[in-house]
Formats: structure tokens, sequence, C-alpha cells
């Protein structure tokens, strides 16, 4: 088990999702942006699948494979988080293996959050809690090829590109695509801050 605990990094306030946040997921998991780049493996159609969405979340902390957040902006008006809890995304990290120390992280923006670096704040808060506090070794990041913005979060929170999984991810359209894979591990450096 996992014991679900609060972010609070890079003008942003990761928390963990509550039955109250249905409308912020439904809108992100329906996002047609969102829908091109994801195959997940229950898709969410209505405020239902939504509600079994966040209970999934909070399944994880209790077996302790997923640690997952809403990220919302922290309230301190610094121009990147002014939204003071307004979910903006989600962050987590999922299939956690705490013999292998390893684990894989995704993400995903609301429209409306995007182009102000939400991912990379988030990727790099859970990445430095994932190494610190839960001991993980190795994070892995995934995404469809051809997804640049995904591709863009992960360079900028230098997790390495190690190559291409061919056929690795379902495509909303039926068939297969191919992944690029990245991972950072706890002794590589850091990100340089921003300027």
């Amino acid at each position: 088990m996992l014991t679900p605990v609060e972010l609070k990094a890079y003008g942003l306030l990761l928390r963990p999702w509550e039955e109250t946040d249905r409308h912020a997921a439904l809108r992100g998991l329906t996002d047609p942006d969102f829908r091109r780049w994801n195959s997940p493996l229950h898709p969410v159609h209505d405020e239902v699948d939504a509600i079994r969405f966040i209970r999934e979340r909070a399944e994880g902390w209790e077996r302790g494979t997923m640690a997952t957040y809403a990220v919302t902006g922290d309230g301190n008006g610094d121009g990147e988080g002014a939204e003071g809890g307004i979910v903006l995304g989600h962050i987590g990290v999922a299939m956690i293996d705490f013999r292998m120390r390893c684990g894989r992280v995704g993400y995903w923006v609301l429209p409306e959050a995007r182009g102000r670096r939400v991912a990379s704040r988030a990727l790099e808060a859970v990445s430095r809690w994932a190494f610190r506090d839960l001991g993980l070794h190795r994070l892995e990041l995934g995404h469809a090829v051809g997804n640049e913005a995904s591709c863009g979060v992960a360079h900028r929170c230098v997790y390495a590109f190690e190559g291409l999984l061919r056929g690795a991810m379902i495509d909303p359209a039926g068939g297969m695509r191919d992944v690029h894979l990245h991972a950072r591990l706890s002794t590589d450096p850091a990100p340089a801050p921003r300027a």
C-alpha cells in the first residue's frame, strides 16, 4: 500500500484525484488530442466512466502499484500556478514494481492549460518524488510516435530516448502503433533550472 500524499512544487499542487474532480477527468479523457495519442484500457465516455477512472486511481494507491495525481495550480499567483484548486491535468506513476525499483509515468493536460509547461513541471515534481520517497531507480515514459508535445516533455525532464517499440500501443482507430521509449534513472542528472 502507498499512502497518498500531496506534492507542491514548481507552481503546482499535485493531489490525489477526488470524485468531485469527475468533470475535469471527463473533459481530459474525452479531449480529441488525448484520444488522438492515447488508447486507455478502459475508455471514458461519460461521468460514470470518469468516476470509475478516479476510483481506479484510488485503488492503485491501495495496491501500491500506482501513484496518480490531479495536477492543480498552487494558488500562489506566480503567473504559472495561480489557479489554486483548479484541475489542469493528470500525472502518475503506474506499473510500480518495488522489487525492480521501476515504474512508468504518464500525463495529460487540459486544453486551456497547454503551452505553459504544466506537464513538464508536474513530471519533474513526480519524478523527484518517486526517486527520493519511493526509492525507485528507473522511470519509463512511452508515447506514440508523432506525439511531439509529449516528446518535448520527456526531453525537458531529461528522460533519455532509448528506442522504438514497434506495435506496442493500440491505435484508437484500430491496429497497432509504434511507441518512443524514454527513461530516466535516479542517478541521471536532473534538468537545469529554467531561466
